[in-house]
């Protein structure tokens, strides 16, 4: 089952090649305007156009996420992908992941949509999960807080993610044509989850934090000393 739209939109109105200010413009629209924009998300017209809309989104937090490599802020700082020639493949690597995640992401959203009694069409909603991922570039952007404070990280993660969610809710509505109740139920399930894993990871990196300072106050400071002690 496919939702196609009026002829009279313009985003319904394919020209064989692909418009960079057009999707810019749609860009704006999915953040700023979620539910006009999605009432008019064409939902047909081949594979091309939502693959390289995730490509191109793609690249936008790889060149992100390379930069705080080299920079080493953030979650990829140090290690495989500290710097250099090295740092690259943290933007081939985001490169590689959007196309991945554009299939992947979009039969997660089918489940959602078949649970809410939506649209159940692939295409349809690899559209909608094109149009997702413009939160790709602005989680890579907003990455560089996990290295300022934990817990900013976290609040401006979480954040991201219940915009996300509420993208999410528009795009089943309006595109995808799921029945509001049960997607709003959905959505407070999904939140909840997210909060749940988020406090675990916040646990998890804590103890991880206490177990390497620890370290390296007692353990490290043992180990020199008794490296010393064989060296007279």
């Amino acid at each position: 089952m496919s939702n196609g739209t009026s002829d009279s939109n313009p985003q319904a109105q394919g020209t064989g090649s692909f418009d960079f200010n057009a999707f810019i413009n749609e860009s704006k629209e999915t953040l700023l305007n979620p539910k006009s924009y999605f009432a008019g998300l064409k939902t047909s017209g081949g594979m091309a156009e939502p693959l390289i809309k995730a490509v191109i989104y793609g690249a936008i937090a790889g060149v992100f996420a390379f930069l705080w490599s080299v920079l080493k802020i953030g979650a990829m700082t140090g290690g495989m992908f500290g710097g250099g020639a090295v740092g690259v493949m943290v933007f081939v690597w985001y490169i590689i992941a959007a196309v991945i995640g554009l299939f992947i992401g979009a039969v997660i959203v089918l489940v959602i949509s078949a649970i809410c009694k939506g649209s159940t069409d692939f295409e349809s909603n690899v559209r909608v999960t094109a149009s997702l991922m413009v939160l790709m570039p602005i989680s890579a952007l907003l990455a560089f807080a996990g290295g300022i404070n934990l817990y900013l990280g976290a609040i401006i993660t979480l954040g991201v993610n219940i915009f996300g969610l509420w993208l999410l809710y528009n795009a089943l509505i309006e595109t995808l044509k799921a029945k509001p109740e049960t997607t709003k139920i959905v959505g407070y399930v999904l939140i909840a989850l997210f909060v749940l894993m988020m406090l675990g990871k916040i646990a998890t990196l804590r103890k991880a934090n206490q177990f390497m300072e620890g370290f390296r106050n007692s353990d490290f400071k043992e180990m020199m000393k008794e490296m010393e002690k064989e060296k007279n």
